[in-house]
């Protein structure tokens, strides 16, 4: 009698990490369904091309078509099925909708939070249930503490840290239902970037050396200023320094966010950087990048997401991070009813609204919330 081989649906978006993975999964002995999810077409109004394989006049071109054909190339050489889902009208309402309520809020979103929390972890797993696929499975730089995590119980489960620190990719992973790391796998999660180019090679695979994809997630490379300018009016007011001196005007405190340098179009002199954002006098308040209003020591987050037992989170000492790829900061975290604050043993720099701040203890992601006060 033949072993019955787990069922796994991996999210294949035409990249070499996401091909690796699909492939890796088929030799340890599951049974692998490709996917690939369509959730971006058109322009900011609408997912109509306006002109062949073009977004709109301004925007790059239809991406998804070329990405889908090589998830499917991939596919066809592995020989395992190939389907395509489409959550485009989801994830303009989820994410995108979202992401323009918080820019004009004067709020700095994260999309890629958003699109794992309600796309890649939710709709796509949801997808996996209408084919009978016990677990998901994505190229993203993660790990989870068990090989093959049981369908049964989660409890145990935890997000870890990938193995390569400079692609790790938990920042953007903290606020997906806890429920779900149970049928997570991240295939490449103890590989580095280099070693997933060469098991590519290795295997053949034809995304072997297709460059990475970046920009606004499966929007792309468009300029984010442009992007937002197509749904949020030019609101213009004065750019001025914390000392009160009018130095510029801008478009929009909405096109811009704590920390920025570039796009502020004020000349010589010390670099100015943005410090702070005032919605209802339309005014920007610029420094220089060594200026103490721009470092804090404390933050507020609420929309508190736990990945572990939250009956088991106690305030103490952990690690923080406030962006990708920055190096895990201690602190102290206290818990606030809804909300949790954060004492950071050193200032940080340009902490900002709206972003995530994700929790960490050790190599575990015990869980995140959304930065709203500093």
């Amino acid at each position: 009698m033949s072993e019955i081989k787990p069922k796994v649906l991996v999210g294949m978006s035409g990249g070499v990490d996401s091909s690796v993975s699909a492939a890796l999964l088929l030799e340890q002995g599951y049974e692998v369904f490709g996917a690939f999810m369509k959730n971006w077409s058109g322009d900011v109004n609408g997912p109509e091309c306006k002109v062949t394989d073009r977004v709109g006049e301004e925007h790059q071109e239809c991406g998804w078509k070329q990405e889908r054909r090589d998830a499917a190339r991939v596919a066809a050489q592995l020989d395992i099925p190939f389907v395509t889902f489409d959550f485009e009208e989801q994830y303009r309402h989820d994410v995108v909708e979202e992401m323009f309520d918080e820019f004009a809020a004067g709020r700095t979103p994260n999309p890629d939070v958003l699109c794992n929390k309600y796309i890649k972890f939710d709709r796509f797993v949801q997808a996996a249930d209408q084919l009978g696929c016990g677990f998901v499975a994505t190229g993203h730089y993660a790990r989870v503490s068990a090989l093959r995590p049981s369908t049964s119980s989660g409890n145990n489960v935890h997000l870890l840290m990938s193995s390569d620190a400079n692609k790790d990719q938990t920042y953007f992973l903290w606020a997906i239902n806890k429920n779900v790391l149970s049928r997570v796998l991240f295939p490449i999660g103890h590989l580095t970037k280099p070693e997933v180019r060469a098991e590519a090679r290795a295997r053949g695979l034809v995304v072997a050396e297709k460059k990475d994809s970046t920009g606004i997630c499966f929007v792309g490379e468009v300029p984010m200023r442009s992007f937002l300018q197509a749904r949020i009016p030019d609101d213009p007011g004065d750019i001025i320094t914390t000392d009160g001196r009018v130095v510029g005007h801008h478009q929009g405190v909405a096109f811009y966010t704590i920390g920025q340098r570039h796009g502020l179009e004020v000349g010589g002199g010390t670099p100015f950087y943005v410090v702070e954002k005032r919605l209802q006098t339309k005014e920007l308040i610029v420094s220089s990048n060594f200026h103490p209003s721009l470092f804090k020591k404390q933050l507020i987050a609420r929309q508190i997401n736990w990945l572990v037992d939250a009956s088991t989170m106690v305030s103490g000492r952990y690690q923080v991070r406030i962006r990708h790829r920055q190096p895990l900061q201690f602190c102290t975290l206290s818990h606030e009813k809804d909300q949790v604050r954060v004492d950071f043993d050193e200032p940080q720099r340009a902490i900002t609204s709206g972003q995530s701040v994700v929790f960490y203890d050790g190599q575990t992601v015990l869980g995140g919330g959304i930065i709203t006060d500093a």
